[in-house]
């Protein structure tokens, strides 16, 4: 069976997303984690993407997220990745690091099995904007693919919501 590729969940919601970026003339970029890539590919998939999609950064590991988001350390070993201030961190970082007017990121756990105390399908969604920057917590459910799936048609929704309407 072949999906036509403007089918996938969140092309439209993307579509809007990249269409207020362009009108606005705000600059995208993310900081992944359970997501994978999936919330900068789903902004890709849309034509004229390019013109203000800078980039993402996937960062699975502590390790990445300390060492190139700039996450602190610190809160990493105390909070552990699953946690909101993390989230907020890692979206600064990928503002930083991509040189984007806005920036989403995503952590959280997608199961089977708990992460960090944190229970399957917990969520942290960051933003940073050169006005700031801040952290939404969901709680998913479903399986594996579902949770990354919600996170990010979540994440999208949180780029629409800073960004001026098309």
């Amino acid at each position: 069976m072949t999906v036509p590729l403007d089918a996938s969940p969140g092309s439209e919601l993307a579509g809007r997303v990249i269409a207020a970026a362009i009108a606005s003339g705000t600059t995208l970029a993310t900081a992944e984690s359970l997501t994978a890539g999936m919330i900068a590919a789903t902004l890709a998939e849309v034509p004229g993407a390019s013109a203000v999609l800078q980039g993402g950064v996937v960062s699975y590991s502590g390790g990445v997220k300390a060492k190139v988001l700039g996450v602190d350390p610190r809160l990493l070993a105390e909070r552990g990745s699953v946690d909101g201030d993390v989230a907020r961190q890692m979206a600064e970082g990928a503002r930083r690091a991509c040189d984007a007017d806005l920036a989403v990121s995503a952590t959280g756990v997608a199961g089977p099995d708990a992460h960090d105390g944190k229970g399957v399908g917990t969520v942290f969604l960051g933003y940073a904007t050169a006005s700031g920057s801040g952290f939404v917590e969901h709680h998913f459910a479903g399986d594996r693919a579902r949770i990354r799936l919600s996170s990010t048609l979540a994440a999208l929704e949180l780029f629409s919501a800073h960004l001026p309407p098309s």
